[in-house]
């Protein structure tokens, strides 16, 4: 663990270091205050730091208020060192944001001691913030696949179609269901369809970019957010993300699987300010069309279309599980 040394007298950082050294800790140390308040502003800097109240530049209560007020990195727990032995001068100290202090001369096994408590503190932070992103990760995101979960993937595409509708960018949104889906399950099991499923999300995510969304919409579909997609690009990436899927089989507990994918694409700046279900219903009915003209294929959402795409979608409630 490393830990910061901030104290204006050689001496006094020399024996601290070598007490601090010996005792396992990484020491940094430093001779005022205001190269202290540099040091454990780093998002790599210290975690545990020892100060001197007395310094040039800046004393230690002010660093300990400083880094306090910068809440963006992990706790900093700090003791004060001081010669001040007033309940005033402890309740200022403490005040400021300091976690502990220790009157000088002390004692090195109190001070060890002390940073200890320190340790337990900041691994009980540590296993808090895991648990906090654990539960983040769980709310956003599917259980089987680790791709965005419905809610999520819905709040994202709604996101950027504001985004990309004040900027007069596009978005390519792309509708995926798996062809004969319910077959895979009905013959070799859902263990293997769930192998299925997470292979097609792995390759979904593979064949994206960084900064686009993949989310499992529901079932066997599949929502993909492309983020300011060049219009003349679009369908060539809707048939390379089809053919990832189609390519190469699907390994599997069944052996070799032939899976392929069908979808629905939809450009948003051909559809104006049309609002999220709008672009969901109008993809959707794209979609019914790749799998009416015969499946593993990419049927694109087209203004002109619209109309027809509302009729068929009247009839979207008696549409197959695949």
């Amino acid at each position: 663990m490393k830990i910061l040394i901030a104290d204006d007298d050689a001496m006094s950082r020399r024996l601290l270091q070598k007490t601090l050294e010996r005792a396992g800790y990484e020491v940094m140390a430093v001779e005022n205050g205001l190269a202290a308040k540099e040091s454990l502003f780093r998002q790599d800097g210290p975690r545990l730091a020892l100060l001197d109240w007395m310094m040039p530049e800046l004393d230690g209560p002010g660093v300990c208020s400083a880094v306090r007020q910068k809440t963006e990195r992990s706790y900093v727990y700090m003791v004060l060192l001081t010669s001040k032995e007033t309940k005033e001068d402890v309740v200022v100290g403490l005040q400021s944001g300091a976690d502990d202090y220790l009157t000088k001369p002390f004692d090195a096994e109190e001070l060890k001691a002390r940073l200890r408590t320190g340790l337990r503190i900041l691994d009980l932070e540590d296993k808090l913030v895991e648990a906090r992103e654990d539960m983040r990760f769980r709310a956003t995101h599917d259980a089987l696949t680790h791709l965005w979960n419905r809610g999520a993937i819905l709040e994202m595409l709604g996101r950027e179609l504001a985004r990309c509708h004040r900027e007069r960018q596009n978005v390519g949104v792309i509708l995926g269901d798996l062809d004969h889906f319910k077959a895979i399950n009905d013959t070799h099991g859902h263990l293997v369809g769930d192998e299925v499923l997470r292979e097609t999300a792995r390759r979904l995510l593979g064949s994206v970019r960084s900064y686009d969304y993949v989310g499992r919409y529901g079932g066997e579909e599949f929502l993909m957010v492309l983020s300011n997609c060049d219009v003349k690009h679009a369908e060539p990436r809707a048939e390379q993300i089809r053919r990832a899927i189609s390519d190469k089989p699907i390994p599997s507990a069944a052996g070799l699987l032939q899976v392929t994918m069908s979808s629905g694409l939809l450009l948003s700046l051909e559809w104006g300010a049309l609002s999220v279900e709008g672009i969901l219903s109008e993809v959707d009915a794209a979609l019914y069309v790749a799998k009416a003209e015969g499946r593993n294929r990419v049927k694109l959402a087209a203004p002109s279309s619209s109309e027809a795409g509302v009729l068929v979608l009247k009839d979207h409630s008696s549409r197959s599980n695949d």
